[in-house]
């Protein structure tokens, strides 16, 4: 059974909603006058960091990075919560869902920023103004939990005073909406015409490219402050002098790169919990109870026939914290090994401080095709693999039996987008 994955929605006119410090945002929300006085985030990898700081934390010197003991050094009045990313990431998701009614072509930046394709939407919501404006009043539908965009409930709130009061930019391409979002207001989106992409971005410093600090200091050292400077310089110039890379920061500079808003049909997620009735803290026995949420989730009939290419676990910590983590893997998989052993290693990289309350599961993207003999989904090299994992399984078995430890490893994709190799890839003892 072959399956066609349907084309991609794309939009070459996009718009940038931008909320900074959307973690410290939602705390704002859920505790009102939070962030009166100094605030930060825990960081929810490493809780003896902070993640996102407040206004007033930045103005008495706290950073993002700092260790806890550096920060409330710098403001002894410091007021710190713990990060809670399933709840970041549930109020994201309903944001999502209210921007979906606005348009279909979404595409997620990072958490708080969303990229909106706005390609032939004139006729449902007016200009350019109007469909910015129709933006906003979608994320305050979201925030006052209605779905209605004549909602009096939902207009009651201004975008200014509200707590996730977004930056919207628009233009053609992320890149150049994303630098109008960033130099946007709550309340006061800048639209960049058609045309004007160049003179809008020869106003920008070189901060806005994607820069690592090296680059940027030798930009500055050659006397170039802004996109004007860089792209007023013969591409090749700057080709010869930073290769493939200032190639492309080039072309951004001068507005000649305008990236699509590529949207994606979402589809249907395989959930899958456990709600323990006195909270756990023992890893193994955490493990043991992914293990056994996997197979279930495995086990669904909408699952048969094809591959996990995403992977969510949650965790929900007492008291009111909770535990997040991701998985995108370039070799979709239905193996339950190779999954446990992701959530095995990123548990080890980022253990659960707290009692356990309640395990999820979910599958959120698929692959087609199968290593399963199944009735409905065979393939043709199906019985020839299962036969090498027989033989592989042996050897390994005898080798464990004669030098009493695994000799074979393998390696396995941990955090595909972090720029360091050992972060990015894993050793665990090779179990075909």
């Amino acid at each position: 059974m072959t399956t066609s994955s349907p084309r991609p929605l794309t939009s070459d006119l996009a718009a940038c909603c931008w909320i900074p410090q959307f973690a410290l945002r939602c705390e704002e929300a859920r505790h009102p006058g939070f962030t009166t006085g100094p605030a930060a985030v825990l960081s929810p990898d490493d809780a003896r960091k902070v993640w996102q700081v407040s206004r007033q934390g930045r103005r008495a010197g706290v950073r993002s990075g700092m260790t806890v003991s550096q920060a409330i050094g710098l403001a002894p009045t410091l007021k710190l919560c713990e990060a809670d990313p399933v709840h970041y990431d549930e109020r994201f998701s309903a944001l999502l869902a209210s921007l979906s009614d606005v348009s279909p072509v979404l595409e997620i930046a990072e958490l708080g920023r969303v990229y909106i394709g706005l390609d032939g939407l004139e006729g449902i919501h007016g200009d350019l103004r109007l469909q910015a404006v129709a933006i906003e009043r979608g994320i305050r539908n979201s925030e006052c939990g209605t779905g209605d965009g004549s909602s009096t409930a939902g207009s009651a709130f201004r975008a200014p005073t509200s707590a996730f009061a977004p930056r919207i930019g628009v233009a053609r391409g992320k890149f150049v909406s994303w630098v109008a979002a960033s130099r946007a207001k709550p309340g006061a989106p800048v639209i960049v015409e058609r045309g004007s992409e160049r003179l809008f971005l020869g106003r920008q410093p070189l901060a806005v490219l994607p820069l690592d600090t090296d680059t940027h200091r030798r930009l500055l050292r050659l006397g170039l402050a802004t996109l004007r400077d860089l792209s007023s310089l013969p591409e090749g110039a700057v080709t010869a002098q930073f290769g493939d890379a200032g190639r492309t920061l080039w072309r951004l500079a001068s507005g000649k790169v305008i990236e699509p808003v590529v949207g994606r049909r979402t589809p249907e997620p395989i959930v899958q919990s456990l709600t323990f009735y006195t909270p756990v803290g023992e890893r193994e026995f955490l493990l043991q109870a992914f293990s056994r949420i996997l197979t279930l989730a495995l086990a669904h009939p909408r699952r048969i026939g094809w591959r996990v290419r995403a992977m969510r676990a949650e965790a929900k910590i007492e008291p009111g914290a909770s535990w997040l983590a991701t998985f995108t893997l370039k070799d979709p998989t239905a193996t339950l090994d190779r999954l446990l052993a992701l959530l095995r290693v990123r548990i080890e990289q980022s253990p659960l401080t707290g009692a356990v309350e309640k395990l999820t599961i979910l599958f959120t993207d698929f692959a087609p095709g199968t290593t399963e003999l199944q009735l409905f989904a065979r393939d043709a090299g199906a019985e020839a693999r299962a036969r090498r994992r027989d033989a592989l399984r042996t050897a390994a078995h005898e080798i464990r039996l004669r030098f009493r430890r695994p000799f074979l490893q393998h390696v396995i994709e941990v955090q595909p987008w972090s720029r360091l190799p050992e972060r990015r890839y894993a050793l665990i003892d090779f179990e075909p």
